[in-house]
């Protein structure tokens, strides 16, 4: 092979590397910044703008901790004080995926 060939070989090999890193985020990670960061924070601390003025509680709280998988998950396709309902934007899946992903903040 060519010093050129070869070149071009490694530089293919590193974008397809950076192209697979770029997709590495879970689906309830994409999902929780798309639908969910605005109001309840990068790390579920509600210490946004949009959590101040509705007073969403932050994951920290005593009453958010108890919450179990399921209470989470029915919040999100239910709504919660001025949540809004998912359950006709989001699949069951999803859901699960983005509480899975929210749960991962009281660790």
């Amino acid at each position: 092979m060519t010093k050129r060939m070869q070149t071009r070989v490694a530089l293919a090999a590193v974008l397809a590397m950076a192209g697979t890193l770029g997709f590495s985020q879970s689906t309830g990670e994409t999902l929780y910044k798309a639908k969910c960061q605005m109001c309840h924070g990068a790390k579920g601390l509600a210490d946004t703008p949009a959590a101040k003025a509705m007073k969403v509680k932050p994951i920290t709280d005593p009453e958010v901790k108890g919450f179990t998988e399921a209470k989470m998950i029915e919040a999100v396709r239910d709504g919660m004080g001025k949540m809004q309902p998912y359950k006709d934007k989001l699949t069951a899946a999803q859901m699960k995926d983005v509480v899975v992903y929210f749960r991962t903040f009281l660790k």
